[in-house]
């Protein structure tokens, strides 16, 4: 059962044509009548009927367009004006600072394979809900219809999408984000055989209907519904939710040629002037944006598809075009690129849940910079020293406060983003806020431990995610969004990365990065990190070097670990800082319990799921004996020394 077909019932291009001369103005009309793909039509047309909209807006990407668009926010109240040219602010309700997990749902029959870490309904009982809480939700409302690649134009890996919103700060954020292909968008439906639909109402947006809202995806017919919700992760379906259909894609259709991951996709300077690209897991909130800027070249900062191209290498798009990025720890000290487009002028930038002054200037927590007295932000009026029901202080902005603007803006954007053929990617790395257990960064000995690495990611929870706090784990930093039973995500991990068809000198590099240490974890008395910010740059540029056996390194049973020696150097070279010795015993001795117990907990997380790969458990038995073993001959601290006298 289709719920939008069934409940639009409109199933041929000519009763879409009908209802387009009923509900399109001229202008629109004129528009609408270059798109000529019977499916598109037929799935616009069901849109328009089940929401009933009384104005509809078909936008082809055009600066007239989108000048309409930002117009319409405006006047909506969905965006306020703030005091610099082209920066715009949008506050969510304050119960919705984050994705509504526990309000998301897959529609599935009881035989469909679900992760078991998502939420489920079937089809009969979800488009009961859609029609109860969809039907006629437009009404007074423009629907805008938005027709976008997630990936440059003519690559085999984007993906064509609409977005259907009544919410014109979801159509300007898609429009930052992704590339509008209104006049290729007939022929990439054509060429791909899918397309993925999209439809978001925020209905009356108030408060009372939060605990009513849902976000519901459709994976057999690739569309994803959401109402009664504005927070972009829960609304910009063109972003997780159509992230979630790329990833079955991979799974399902293309396993062991193609995936699609939760990665920054950055390039990382070597000698001679090349660039070596990277792509990078890591969890919302936990310094991705920061770690893709660390690179000297940049394409994304959230999402990569990536296969394997004729010619044996791995090759990586960026599906979207621009950062939704959180602010919160954004400063001059650790993204000075970032905040040159942030605080000068030039650049389009939508805010959000950050706190705007009585002169319309945007403040947020981390900034480095004088905060003001009094403002507004995701939680109306504020003051300093103002605080919630709990008497907990609020803080100026909201942790999961965000920024989105369009990639180019950014002074090391990489004219590859645009490439279509993508980028030769040899670097894959995974990481978490892990505060106590992992090294800095450690290499996998072969593919197979690599994938192991990011299967065992494990996290403290951010704000990204409402009502979820504490420490969990965080598979491959795409847990939430496989839809899929885990086993067969990781099964298609294995193949890809063991791909035969891989090239000797493309072989990928697979790591585990952690800059979340802190002194207590090392035997000190502060919770500050072990380290800074800024030190990632050094680990991404050892990776460069070891990706091209250029620096040596120590074989450990979790993988292999740079020589002091090697990051002294690129300490000094790449940001100018002195790296002693005793900072590296501290951050890359491996304290066998805790490594031991993070190991446990996989191993007992894992065997709960049903016809998981067998290789994982293999791959962890093998490293738990090593560590055990060393802990018995050596103690519960095995320091660098010790696998540098194996030398």
């Amino acid at each position: 059962m289709d719920p939008l077909n069934t409940l639009g019932n409109i199933s041929s291009p000519d009763q879409a044509e009908k209802l387009f001369k009923v509900k399109l103005d001229s202008t629109q009309s004129a528009k609408m009548a270059k798109i000529k793909h019977p499916e598109v039509l037929i799935r616009i047309a069901n849109a328009i009927a089940l929401c009933r909209p009384s104005k509809i807006f078909i936008n082809t990407g055009s600066e007239q367009d989108k000048e309409t668009i930002r117009k319409i926010a405006l006047e909506k109240g969905e965006e306020l004006a703030l005091a610099m040219s082209g920066h715009t602010i949008h506050f969510d309700l304050a119960g919705e600072q984050g994705r509504i997990v526990d309000r998301t749902y897959y529609i599935a029959e009881p035989q469909d394979l679900v992760s078991s870490l998502a939420n489920r309904m079937p089809p009969e009982k979800a488009a009961k809900e859609i029609e109860k809480h969809m039907s006629g939700i437009m009404e007074n409302l423009t629907m805008i219809v938005g027709f976008y690649m997630r990936g440059p134009v003519g690559s085999p890996v984007a993906n064509p999408a609409l977005e259907l919103t009544s919410s014109a700060y979801i159509s300007h954020s898609a429009e930052l984000l992704y590339r509008n292909a209104f006049d290729n968008f007939d022929r990439e439906v054509e060429q791909k055989g899918y397309f993925f639909t999209n439809v978001h109402s925020e209905g009356l947006n108030r408060t009372e209907d939060l605990p009513h809202a849902r976000v519901f995806m459709d994976r057999k017919y690739q569309t994803t519904y959401a109402w009664k919700c504005t927070y972009a992760g829960n609304t910009l379906l063109l972003k997780k939710g159509n992230h979630r259909f790329a990833v079955d894609k991979a799974v399902y259709q293309d396993r062991g040629r193609e995936l699609s991951e939760h990665m920054f996709i950055t390039g990382i300077g070597g000698p001679g002037g090349r660039t070596t690209w990277c792509a990078g897991a890591a969890p919302s909130g936990c310094g991705k944006t920061t770690t893709a800027m660390a690179g000297n070249v940049f394409i994304g900062d959230d999402l990569a598809q990536m296969w394997i191209a004729q010619d044996g290498s791995i090759r990586t798009i960026n599906p979207e075009n621009g950062i939704f990025g959180i602010v919160e720890g954004v400063n001059d000290e650790g993204d000075p690129l970032l905040m040159k487009v942030l605080r000068q002028p030039g650049c389009e930038v939508i805010w959000s849940n950050v706190l705007m002054d009585e002169k319309l200037k945007p403040h947020w927590v981390g900034n480095m910079e004088p905060a003001p007295e009094k403002g507004i932000n995701f939680q109306g009026e504020w003051h300093q020293g103002k605080t919630n029901e709990k008497k907990e202080l609020i803080p100026i902005s909201h942790p999961n406060s965000r920024c989105t603007l369009a990639s180019d803006n950014l002074d090391n954007f990489s004219p590859e983003a645009t490439n279509p053929d993508g980028v030769v990617t040899r670097i894959f790395t995974y990481s978490g806020r892990d505060a106590d257990t992992m090294p800095p960064v450690w290499v996998a000995k072969n593919p197979d431990a690599g994938v192991v690495i990011g299967a065992c990611i494990v996290s403290a929870t951010t704000a990204t995610e409402v009502g979820v706090t504490g420490i969990k784990r965080a598979p491959w930093a795409n847990a939430p969004f496989i839809p899929g039973a885990l086993g067969d995500y990781m099964d298609a991990q294995f193949k890809f990365f063991n791909n035969p068809d891989i090239k000797k000198h493309f072989k990928p590099v697979m790591a585990g990065l952690n800059y979340f240490l802190t002194h207590q974890a090392r035997g000190g008395d502060s919770s500050k990190l072990l380290g800074e910010k800024r030190d990632v740059k050094v680990w991404l540029a050892w990776l460069e070097r070891y990706a091209h056996n250029e620096v040596g390194y120590l074989s450990t049973p979790i993988g292999n670990l740079p020589c002091h020696k090697d990051l002294a150097e690129l300490f000094e070279q790449i940001i100018d800082k002195d790296y002693p010795r005793s900072l590296y015993d501290m951050q890359f001795a491996l304290y066998t319990v805790k490594i031991i117990q993070r190991i446990e907990l996989q191993e007992k997380a894992y065997a709960k799921e049903e016809n998981f790969p067998e290789k994982l458990f293999e791959i962890l038995a093998v490293q738990k004996t090593a560590l055990l073993n060393l802990k018995e001959k050596i103690g519960d601290v095995i320091m660098p020394d010790y696998f540098e006298n194996l030398i």
